[in-house]
């Protein structure tokens, strides 16, 4: 073998592993946030899981990303440990699916049908068609499946490359005795082990088996214990994760570990008992590159069949490795979204995107959780719930805090234009629901001001407070309602009831220093009025940031001064929706 045939083996193998990362990156990406909502369907059946698991990893086609991503969610404590075991032993057999398309290297005849269905025929127009899509369409979805397909091809060329580059290798003799070696089973698990450790990906090394397979000097002995060994090494990338991560994070990665482990001793252990009495002559016989993808899957098809049944067992294996004060870290964790937000699954952004949308959404409902609190304390203030209001707040900034980091480290990636908006939308909001906690904030401060005086409203300045509590409490399910669906046809509405909200501060100020004159009213309940009132238009400022924000980043622009002028300006819609809403909320 000479140094050309080396440079392009190197070459090939490059191309190869590149073009499995472009490929499975362009997939992930095409697949963006569906990826969260299959695997929100989880259940506690452990098919369900398994099913799930083959799914995600044919999807992206890396059983360490999906298993990476398990680790993620088991540390977030989206998913519980005994869900994970059903994804990871699924994430085993969907990795399988890389072996077969490659597999189809390995066809021949001289049929017509025959030959497009080898990668060397169909690739180049895959390659052309990819091309296409990224240079003239304007559709991110297209230049996603442009990519998807050049990585495809980028990977079958490398994957050719590296045959012929070690086909010469066959009349070599130190190389056919190298394999010769591999057949000791022990030997060939520790080979297949390493290289698959080195490479992070079982789906790339059983790849490059493959490739040596084109040669005719690997045989069924040699390769069996390397398959078996590249199903241990690919537990690394996750063991990797874990690191740094909860115990039952660690625990998770353990159990893909033990699951690979134990399903490999069993195998070989049966496999090599009957070839001793039955002598498997097959075994002799030179493996082709199906033959390696038969056997991966029988591999991993019956060890997920025959250890399935002792998850629980398996899950009890890895507690006892790491033991902890029997308290569940997804207990501790609650309700708290932005445990969501793992560094895992930065490198699925389309994924860390939907687990940021989720995030920001249950912010948006603590806060106007510590709203509707804070209003019902001003006509029955209770201490209790006041600290609540201010719990929430607390809440409320942490995730304010989290989501802000994580997204700024999110925007470093490459992102699908629908993902851009998306964060775009959500590193506007999540200061307006910040704001709109913190004029919660100072409503039960008010409150706790009037009970301490006890001092309260007459009955006419509480029917006019109802009326404006009212309309806050719209605007603000509107603006959420907008903000969770993305919706700018109902975004369109919140504005109206804006300006109705700014004409009714206004009015209702008026009115209240006409009582104050009349002596109908306190100079403090007076001041109290009036900053309730004025934190009720600020929380509707707020609502209505949200709204145009929605409006404008969908349009691609942000200038929300130029919008409010635009919408307001001879606009019957607008003027419409403003008389209902004045109707609405007319004072007495």
């Amino acid at each position: 073998m000479d140094l050309l045939s080396v440079l392009n083996m190197i070459g090939g193998l490059a191309l190869f592993l590149y073009g499995m990362n472009a490929m499975g990156d362009g997939l992930a990406k095409t697949a963006g946030s569906r990826l969260e909502k299959i695997l929100e369907k989880l259940t506690s059946s452990p098919i369900r899981g398994v099913l799930l698991g083959i799914g995600v990893t044919a999807v992206i086609q890396s059983s360490s990303a999906t298993t990476v991503m398990v680790v993620g969610f088991v540390n977030s404590g989206i998913m519980k440990l005994t869900q994970a075991v059903g994804i990871i032993m699924g994430a085993n057999v969907g990795t399988t699916v890389t072996s077969w398309l490659l597999s189809l290297t390995g066809i021949e005849g001289g049929n017509l049908f025959v030959q497009m269905l080898k990668p060397t025929s169909f690739s180049p127009v895959l390659a052309i068609i990819g091309v296409i899509f990224i240079l003239f369409s304007k559709s991110e979805f297209k230049k996603d499946v442009g990519n998807i397909l050049i990585g495809f091809a980028i990977l079958m060329f490398g994957m050719n490359m590296m045959s012929d580059a070690v086909k010469p290798l066959a009349d070599v003799p130190e190389f056919t005795n190298l394999f010769i070696m591999f057949k000791n089973p022990i030997l060939g698990m520790l080979v297949g082990a390493a290289l698959t450790a080195i490479i992070q990906s079982s789906s790339a090394s059983v790849g490059i088996l493959q490739a040596m397979c084109m040669t005719g000097a690997v045989s069924y002995g040699a390769a069996i214990p390397i398959i078996m060994g590249q199903n241990i090494g690919t537990c690394v990338t996750a063991m990797l994760s874990s690191i740094g991560a909860n115990k039952n994070a660690r625990r998770a990665a353990l159990v893909h570990l033990y699951f690979n482990i134990i399903g490999t001793a069993l195998f070989m252990a049966v496999f090599y008992s009957i070839n001793a009495f039955v002598d498997f002559s097959f075994l002799e016989n030179a493996i082709g590159v199906a033959g390696v993808a038969v056997i991966h899957s029988i591999f991993n098809v019956s060890a997920t069949l025959v250890l399935l049944p002792f998850g629980n067992a398996i899950v009890k294996l890895a507690c006892l490795t790491i033991k902890d004060d029997d308290v569940d870290a997804a207990d501790i964790q609650g309700e708290d979204r932005t445990m969501a937000l793992d560094v895992r699954f930065l490198d699925k952004p389309g994924f860390a995107v939907a687990q940021c949308k989720n995030a920001a959404v249950k912010m948006a409902y603590l806060t106007k959780e510590a709203m509707t609190q804070a209003i019902s304390l001003l006509d029955n203030y209770d201490q209790s719930k006041a600290d609540k209001v201010m719990e929430l707040e607390n809440i409320i900034d942490h995730y304010e805090d989290r989501l802000g980091t994580y997204m700024v480290k999110l925007s470093a990636k490459t992102l699908s234009e629908y993902d851009s908006q998306t964060v775009s939308i959500l590193l506007h909001s999540i200061s307006d629901f910040e704001r709109i906690s913190d004029h919660a904030v100072n409503i039960a401060g008010t409150a706790k001001e009037l009970y301490d005086k006890k001092e309260n409203f007459s009955e006419k300045a509480w029917e006019e407070l109802r009326i404006a509590t009212k309309a806050i409490n719209e605007i603000m399910d509107l603006s959420f309602k907008v903000f969770e669906d993305e919706d700018t046809m109902l975004a369109d509405s919140v504005e109206p009831l804006e300006e109705v909200i700014d004409n009714l501060q206004v009015e209702l100020k008026k009115r209240h220093i006409k009582r104050l004159q009349g002596g109908k009213c306190t100079i403090g309940l007076g001041f109290a009025f009036s900053d309730i009132m004025a934190n009720y238009e600020r929380v509707a400022d707020h609502c209505s940031n949200i709204a145009v924000c929605i409006i404008e980043v969908k349009a691609d622009e942000f200038d929300t001064h130029e919008y409010l002028d635009h919408i307001k300006a001879d606009n019957p819609e607008f003027d419409q929706m403003y008389k209902n809403y004045k109707k609405k909320y007319a004072l007495p």
